[in-house]
């Protein structure tokens, strides 16, 4: 037997409840259908109960109709390896040198350990996901940055066939960022720069990148200059002031060049704060730092929609 003081411990009411359900429609409705690009990093993906809360939330979406496509990196895990090995640990203008030996172990850790944990951890909930890089299917083509950096690659483009493939078969990708070069080799390319230019190629509606922080700060070290709200012009005053710090600079040039490509949004959002994707995403207000194209519903006009999907805009 229980009671109903205990099934509502928080004191939140059945009414307050199916309130906050009802809200997210118009949210859910204007999302169903449509692909969203992922990228996931940062101690929301090394701290096992937060990666499991995002993994719960992305099939959440999954199972409202969205269609997740999740890029990850792993530089933590790639130092740590590469530590242990003996080879140095070297980066340049933000990007870490990768020689060919070191170019093997990124390819053991990201395409390996990284993405097989974050499978599995999808995979609680049903076989549902597939881990893939950018080899399989030739889908992430690169050539290499700049000698200086070895075997860190500048992509060429991204063949987006193989993973539509497993979207229309109701897989959730996940995405390795190793790229086939275009000498044969392999190539290391930037979690963020594949997380905008997948978004572009596979006509995303969203592309959301997780952080430690809470969005895209004016003034770092003033937590009131939190940007809620920006859009593209406003993206490329921001990139080319010089104020952003270091870290954000990749994701807002990735966030960019994704609505350039037609994205509709992107997102900038702190992973360690619980359920962020799905407050982000289902609520009003959101949590954390939107840029928008000049007009978001008339971007992306190749998106495709499922069947259902399709039946909701048809009275708009």
């Amino acid at each position: 037997m229980k009671f109903s003081k205990d099934t509502r411990p928080n004191g939140v009411t059945d009414k307050a409840t199916a309130q906050m359900l009802a809200e997210a429609l118009p949210w859910i409705k204007s999302i169903t259908g449509k692909t969203i690009v992922i990228k996931y990093g940062g101690a929301a993906m090394v701290d096992p109960k937060l990666r499991a809360d995002v993994m719960a939330d992305i099939v959440l979406l999954k199972t409202v109709g969205v269609n997740p496509i999740i890029v990850h990196g792993g530089g933590k895990d790639i130092s740590k390896a590469m530590d242990d090995a003996g080879i140095p640990v070297e980066f340049k203008d933000g990007q870490r040198v990768t020689t060919d030996e070191g170019m093997d172990i990124v390819r053991t850790i990201l395409a390996g350990k990284v993405n097989q944990e974050l499978v599995r951890a999808l995979n609680e909930h049903g076989n549902i996901a597939v881990g893939v890089n950018g080899v399989d299917g030739g889908t992430i083509i690169a050539e290499p940055a700049s000698p200086e950096l070895g075997r860190v690659g500048k992509i060429k483009r991204i063949n987006g066939s193989f993973l539509q493939d497993l979207i229309d078969a109701d897989y959730i990708p996940v995405i390795a960022t190793v790229a086939i070069g275009n000498d044969g080799g392999y190539c290391n390319v930037n979690a963020d720069v594949v997380a905008g230019e997948l978004a572009a190629a596979m006509n995303a509606a969203k592309i959301l990148f997780l952080t430690d922080v809470d969005g895209l700060y004016l003034d770092f070290s003033d937590k009131s200059t939190l940007i809620s709200q920006l859009e593209l012009d406003e993206a490329h005053e921001l990139i080319d002031s010089g104020t952003l710090s270091s870290g954000m600079i990749p994701k807002l040039r990735s966030a960019v060049r994704a609505l350039e490509g037609g994205v509709g949004s992107a997102y900038i959002i702190n992973g360690t704060i619980p359920h962020s994707i799905l407050l982000e995403m289902l609520t009003l207000t959101g949590v954390g730092t939107a840029v928008y194209a000049e007009d978001e519903d008339a971007s992306n006009p190749h998106a495709t929609l499922g069947n259902f999907a399709s039946k909701l805009l048809e009275n708009k």
